[in-house]
């Protein structure tokens, strides 16, 4: 089983790089993220055309996340737990049927944070603290989990070009790496590291200052998975030939290959 995650800044602007996307890489599951637009204007018809059934959880002009299997959905809930009076569509899960038990898949789009000094970094670091009380829950429940998306994190040094760049910023600051370490020590793997330690390994570059040219990129879009699911991990993979295609996301998708079946 194929499972990736893509911010693809804007589905209706990167609708044909998707599709093409999805014949290229041909996942079996596919979490969106910064899908920016409500459900009724999801453009759900081309991705049903490939096969896909299709999940969303859509906010006018900005966050928005979505869920593409091609499994049909057991479950389908969107909304991180926690906090009722969070609207901000950046939380989806889904829990699909395989020959060998069920496996849920989150979509996540965690707050950027910035500037540090706002309520934007409050509301960030509050958001990591309902994210770990949700994977401890669900850990308890012992099956393949996989949690996957735009973290808006900096794990460690190894994961940006030039850390002293960021070092003010709130995807690289201790408290956000510390939080980060506090979801991934209940038992969570990062899959991209679990396979490959080299640098050099990015999911993002900045459209400014000729990021893309000079690979001045950043690791922020991560796949961590239940022991259940790193136990059945065979391969991982970053398509970074992506962002050079023609008005491109600034992410590209991050993918793993788990042997679920047989």
């Amino acid at each position: 089983m194929r499972i990736a995650t893509w911010n693809v800044n804007s589905i209706r602007q990167r609708i044909d790089h998707l599709t093409a996307w999805l014949v290229e890489r041909a996942p079996d599951i596919v979490c969106l993220q910064e899908t920016k637009c409500m459900d009724e204007v999801f453009p759900r018809e081309s991705l049903e055309a490939l096969g896909y059934n299709v999940a969303v959880h859509g906010q006018k002009t900005f966050n928005g996340v979505a869920i593409l299997s091609k499994l049909p959905f057991d479950e389908v809930t969107p909304r991180l737990p926690g906090d009722d009076v969070d609207d901000h569509a950046r939380f989806l899960e889904a829990v699909v049927s395989t020959p060998r038990g069920a496996v849920r898949v989150a979509s996540i789009y965690l707050p950027n944070g910035n500037p540090p000094s706002t309520e934007k970094y409050t509301y960030k670091i509050k958001w990591m603290d309902r994210l770990s009380k949700y994977a401890s829950e669900r850990l308890q429940l012992e099956e393949p989990l996989i949690l996957a998306g735009d973290y808006n994190v900096i794990p460690n040094s190894i994961d940006v070009h030039n850390p002293a760049a960021w070092e003010t910023d709130a995807l690289f600051l201790p408290q956000t790496r510390e939080r980060f370490r506090t979801l991934t020590n209940l038992g969570l793997t990062d899959a991209i590291r679990a396979t490959n330690d080299t640098k050099g390994l990015y999911t993002f570059w900045d459209y400014q200052a000729g990021a893309w040219q000079k690979n001045w990129g950043i690791r922020i879009d991560h796949l961590l998975l239940s022991p259940q699911a790193a136990d059945r991990l065979v391969g991982a993979g970053i398509d970074k030939h992506v962002r050079s295609w023609e008005k491109p996301s600034d992410h590209v998708p991050v993918w793993i290959d788990l042997k679920i079946e047989g």
